[in-house]
């Protein structure tokens, strides 16, 4: 029933099933492309019991079920919650984009947060909310207590400057009086290795996995938007599980689970 209903979403979108079946991830693409993961756990009396479900969002959907519903039920609510996130992570990307920000330095999609440097040994941390992106965020000043003052107070003063229909850059511009600092050149650093499918760094230490036990991610996706980093091994296990994955001798050709890119991975062919 459960490959019937993988059926049904589309075996493309499939990113991981576990062998007991009860584990499943899918991806999926918005309208502005950008790449979501969701996770569901099925209950041993599934389908009476609805499925748990995770995914990188700031807040989940509440799941509505009824026991004749099926995976595809799942995939369009959770398409429905992505569409009601559009403006919060446009919001967050404009930030990206626009301001210099120092941390996190790898942002996933539910965090809600971003610190800004202002210059002078100044910081803002902005919390924008999920449901109203646009409305005046929250905010905390960092630095030396002088200068922190002076902020605060100009926020005070100014914040009633706040339109919402104006990107976030341009209000904080009006409510401190000044540009804030442009983000530095950036390079991506040749150290980014945490695997897109197993998530680790490193494979674990282990004989049956001959040469590649203990090491680190060794394959990255061509495509300079995405740049993800993977385990040969683990994309190569997870291309197999794909039906329109194509194989010519000991290298498969598929596409890469973040971006949909072509990839091709070599692999040990067993005699």
């Amino acid at each position: 029933m459960i490959y019937t209903e993988i059926e049904e979403v589309g075996w493309e979108h499939l990113l991981r099933l576990g062998e007991d079946l009860t584990f499943l991830s899918f991806r999926f693409r918005d309208k502005k492309e950008r790449v979501h993961v969701m996770e569901i756990m099925l209950d041993k009396t599934y389908p009476k019991c609805p499925p748990a479900v995770s995914a990188d969002v700031p807040y989940i959907f509440t799941l509505e079920w009824l026991t004749n519903y099926r995976l595809t039920n799942v995939v369009k609510q959770f398409q429905k919650h992505l569409e009601k996130l559009q403006e919060f992570w446009s919001t967050l990307d404009v930030i990206d984009h626009d301001l210099w920000v120092i941390y996190p330095k790898q942002p996933t999609r539910a965090t809600c947060y971003r610190q800004i440097n202002m210059g002078d040994d100044c910081f803002l941390m902005l919390f924008i909310s999920a449901t109203d992106p646009r409305s005046l965020p929250e905010c905390r000043f960092m630095g030396s207590d002088h200068k922190v003052n002076l902020l605060r107070k100009m926020w005070r003063r100014n914040c009633k400057r706040w339109i919402k229909d104006k990107p976030v850059p341009e209000n904080l511009s009006n409510i401190f009086e000044s540009k804030l600092p442009a983000p530095p050149s950036v390079h991506v650093s040749d150290n980014q290795t945490e695997c897109g499918i197993c998530y680790a760094q490193y494979l674990p230490t282990d004989v049956e996995l001959g040469a590649s036990s203990g090491s680190t991610t060794d394959y990255t996706c061509d495509n300079k938007v995405c740049n993800r980093a993977f385990h040969s091994i683990c994309l190569g296990d997870w291309l197999l599980t794909l039906t329109t994955t194509r194989q010519s001798y000991n290298v498969l050709f598929g596409n890469c689970p973040y971006c949909s890119d072509p990839v091709a991975i070599k692999v040990n062919v067993k005699k």
